[in-house]
């Protein structure tokens, strides 16, 4: 995989992680439509409407869909089956080599985060998993902001706890809300494919 790195230099780093940090895009899809199956959802998510809300909450993301397509599933309910589901497969996933190798490169040399649309009960197991945990102290989720993706909520508390000024820090993303949501902030990004 080829990134279109800007090559100057930044303050700090600022990375996604579901199909960013972590190859999980295709295990979250299954997950959803394992968990939207349970609930008797009328509909099957389809992979082009799951990869354009990528980085945009579950809970968000129910709410789009029960009211395009008529229904009243439990936004709760659903997240948990998803989350429950994904763990249980945990063991498929791996690491987005390219951009792993970027994050170990900037280990004890600049400060990073990771800001992420999914909770933290998946980020740090997916974290663990593929050896990368140790390399973060900050990991920001939707449980810390008012407004999750793509609003520039989750990038400026980052870039806040890291100590940095927001237009010093280069963000690496899969997904449009989180792209709309590092420029909204004044951040540069760094494009990371994982739809197919």
């Amino acid at each position: 995989m080829r990134l279109a790195i800007p090559q100057r230099e930044f303050g700090a780093y600022i990375f996604d992680c579901d199909g960013t940090l972590v190859d999980s895009m295709p295990l979250h899809l299954r997950a959803w439509r394992a968990s939207f199956e349970v609930h008797g959802a009328p509909f099957v998510f389809q992979e082009s409407r799951f990869y354009a809300r990528a980085g945009v909450p579950d809970r968000a993301i129910v709410a789009e869909l029960n009211q395009e397509h008529g229904c009243d599933l439990d936004a709760d309910s659903v997240h948990e089956v998803k989350l429950a589901w994904f763990i249980a497969h945990l063991q498929e996933l791996q690491p987005v080599v390219a951009v792993a190798e970027i994050v170990r490169s900037l280990v004890g040399r600049k400060p990073m985060a990771v800001a992420s649309g999914s909770d933290l009960a998946l980020v740090e197991p997916e974290l663990i998993h593929v050896g990368l945990r140790s390399c973060f102290e900050i990991i920001i989720t939707p449980a810390d902001v008012k407004r999750g993706k793509p609003a520039p909520d989750m990038f400026l508390l980052a870039a806040e706890r890291m100590g940095v000024a927001p237009e010093q820090c280069l963000v690496f993303e899969d997904g449009q809300a989180g792209l709309d949501a590092a420029k909204a902030a004044g951040m540069e990004t760094v494009f990371v494919p994982s739809a197919p």
